[in-house]
């Protein structure tokens, strides 16, 4: 049996758990702090508890003096899923365990004994932390195509680091058919957080009302669970520059606009930068203007979508899963 650890931020990590879980042939265990959803109720889960505290104050020494991200002294939700994650390590003994993603988690376990995968993230990762986490790990998953990002903080890793491509929840389904020629605006939020509001969407809908404009994920009200269709029929995809949501779009081989979101490590702007590179699609490094938006949707579909395919979204789960069950097997 593979454990699965996915940080409870947004629901990017618990997706790609999914999908890899999907591909493997061997029982997998899902550790989180974030509630298992009637999506994931097929999977075994462990619902750890949160490992913050607002009603702490005072010198919580949360990086250990530097050693690593977040390990807050006299915190009892960091106490507890320590000790949870250690019984059911005891108890089940897994022939691996995947971090998605967590410095301490990663160090705790290996500290148990247990080969640990690691899910690399983009961005600049060269501290001593993510640096000391690599070097632990049995093996590393990047989760996109070395063709379009070779981040220099995976150099002195290459030898156990398999770029496995980009990992989406739609890759093999069938793509929906469009049932209207009117072009379209598809505006791809996320779970993780954007800055991005109802009001943004509606100035640049209003001076660019050629196309039809649909927004999803900028909050409660435009939260739309299957946006395969709307990715499909759309004549652009305007989205943020987080793993899940571009590969997604690949998968739906349509004409983007990324948009980076502020994240920690500059992980979206590298992943932006990336593929801007590349040619894949177009970047705007900030919510442009609404009169800047005519030029970049021109620009989107005249760069169209060919370029995805270096991405490497079709398969990347299977790869991943192949990856985890020969890791384990030695």
């Amino acid at each position: 049996m593979i454990g699965y650890y996915a940080h409870h931020h947004g629901s990017g990590h618990l997706t790609r758990a999914a999908s890899i879980a999907a591909e493997l042939e061997e029982p997998m265990t899902v550790l989180s702090s974030r509630p298992r959803s009637s999506e994931h109720a097929h999977l075994d889960w462990v619902t750890l508890p949160l490992d913050v505290d607002s009603a702490k104050t005072g010198d919580l020494d949360p990086t250990a003096s530097g050693v690593v991200h977040w390990a807050p002294i006299g915190v009892r939700g960091f106490t507890e899923r320590m000790a949870m994650i250690a019984e059911w390590v005891a108890r089940t003994h897994p022939r691996l365990v995947v971090v998605d993603v967590s410095v301490e988690i990663a160090l705790f376990v290996r500290l148990l004994g247990i080969p640990v995968v690691i899910v690399a993230m983009p961005g600049d990762r060269t501290d001593e932390q993510h640096q000391l986490v690599y070097r632990i790990a049995t093996a590393i998953i990047a989760p996109w195509s070395k063709d379009v990002y070779d981040p220099a903080s995976l150099h002195a890793f290459s030898t156990k680091t398999t770029y496995v491509g980009s990992i989406s929840r739609f890759a093999g389904r069938p793509r929906t058919s469009n049932t209207t020629t009117e072009p379209t605006v598809f505006v791809l939020g996320g779970a993780g957080g954007t800055s991005l509001t109802k009001k943004d969407i509606d100035a640049a809908a209003e001076r660019n009302s050629e196309y039809t404009w649909t927004a999803a994920g900028l909050d409660t009200q435009s939260w739309i669970d299957d946006v395969w269709p709307h990715l499909c029929s759309a004549s652009v995809v305007i989205t943020h520059a987080g793993q899940n949501a571009l590969a997604d779009a690949a998968s739906a081989q349509v004409p983007a606009v990324i948009v980076p979101q502020d994240r920690p490590y500059g992980e979206q702007d590298a992943t932006a930068d990336a593929l801007a590179r590349a040619g894949v699609a177009v970047v705007a490094p900030s919510w442009p203007s609404p009169d800047r938006w005519r030029s970049l949707l021109a620009e989107a579909v005249r760069v169209g979508s060919a370029g995805w395919h270096r991405v490497e979204a079709s398969g990347a789960a299977r790869r991943a899963a192949r990856l985890l069950s020969e890791t384990a097997a030695v």
